[in-house]
């Protein structure tokens, strides 16, 4: 269980430091649900909401959360990530989608 709040933990992080990623589908569906909580908890500003974000996904991915990714959606009331479909991985075929922000 810790291996895989570690591993959501990273994909969380990468997604908020570069704004999209590229993971399969059963992943990218986990990260949207959670990445949109985080998003929430970003737009209220309070200091729990900075803890938890820091508890999630640590204190840098946390700063630029409330710095930039929050106020992009300050009026917005959800549905603040997408998943876009690519299709099949050539090596094991696995289905691969995109993960990110929408702008």
């Amino acid at each position: 269980m810790q291996q895989r709040k570690a591993f959501i933990k990273g994909l969380l992080t990468a997604l908020i430091a570069h704004g999209k990623i590229r993971t399969t589908t059963a992943r990218a569906k986990t990260i949207k649900t959670e990445a949109d909580k985080l998003v929430t908890q970003a737009k209220r500003g309070t200091i729990a909401g900075r803890r938890l974000l820091m508890r999630k996904v640590g204190t840098e991915a946390a700063t630029k959360m409330f710095k930039e990714v929050a106020p992009k959606f300050a009026d917005r009331a959800g549905g603040y990530t997408r998943v876009i479909k690519l299709g099949r991985r050539q090596s094991d075929g696995s289905p691969v989608a995109i993960v990110e922000f929408v702008s």
